[in-house]
């Protein structure tokens, strides 16, 4: 049974620093939520804000989590509010049907695959198989393109803009579909002694739902690459509402 969860973050402890800052830090922080993983089912995970000191993290899990160690290092144990909140993720999984239309929010990984140069060839001379090497996309448009472009694939499409033909901005493909790039970055972090680079980008807009097996599968297990790291996790919210 899903779980979705929002814990809010002290951004003033020293210790929430290295937790926002870091995706391999904040991953283990979750993972370390969950009493059991069984097979290939992860959590999934997403830093947002409703405020520039106000962060908080949203967090899939495919059990019911407990998120004690989180706010009493990172959160608010003592203080008066809903710093926690979790909440069964079936009774809206199972409203979901094709067709429908729902805004949502989404951080992504938008990648691409680059073919072995000549110098990969050479240097891997011999080998059967020489691998293509993953690089993230960097400019926006691409990232816009990337996205539309594995929608169909994840069992959505994104619908055309609410504004008239006559209202949008010239010739600009990313008016002509209610879509938008939000938030783009570049994380450079460590694990285990390792650097690791990723090219972000958070998405919102609206969708509306084509293939159902395909889109609930994807909700719960993610969209795109580096799910371990803040991507993948999509989340919904009415057209006509604020959030998502």
């Amino acid at each position: 049974m899903p779980y979705l969860s929002r814990i809010r973050i002290n951004h003033l402890r020293p210790a929430s620093q290295r937790l926002l800052a870091n995706p391999h830090v904040t991953h283990g922080a979750v993972v370390g939520g969950l009493a059991e993983i069984t097979g290939t089912e992860r959590p999934l995970w997403r830093w947002d804000t409703d405020h520039a000191q106000r962060p908080h993290l949203t967090v899939c899990t495919p059990s019911k989590p407990d998120w004690s160690h989180i706010t009493e290092q990172y959160g608010w144990p003592d203080a008066d509010g809903d710093h926690v909140l979790v909440r069964d993720y079936s009774p809206l999984l199972e409203r979901l049907a094709t067709g429908q239309e729902y805004a949502f929010r989404v951080t992504a990984n938008p990648v691409q695959n680059i073919p072995p140069s000549q110098g990969d060839i050479a240097e891997h001379r011999g080998e059967k198989k020489i691998r293509s090497r993953r690089a993230g996309h960097r400019t926006a448009g691409h990232q816009w393109r990337w996205f539309l472009s594995r929608a169909e694939g994840w069992g959505f499409e994104v619908p055309p803009a609410p504004l008239p033909p006559t209202e949008r901005e010239g010739d600009d493909p990313a008016a002509a579909v209610d879509l938008r790039i939000t938030h783009r970055q570049r994380l450079a972090f460590d694990k285990k002694g390792k650097s690791v680079v990723l090219t972000i980008a958070s998405f919102h807009g609206r969708l509306r739902i084509t293939d159902h097996d395909r889109f609930t599968h994807h909700l719960t297990n993610g969209f795109g690459p580096a799910k371990a790291y803040g991507c993948g996790l999509l989340t919904l919210a009415p057209v006509t509402g604020n959030g998502c």
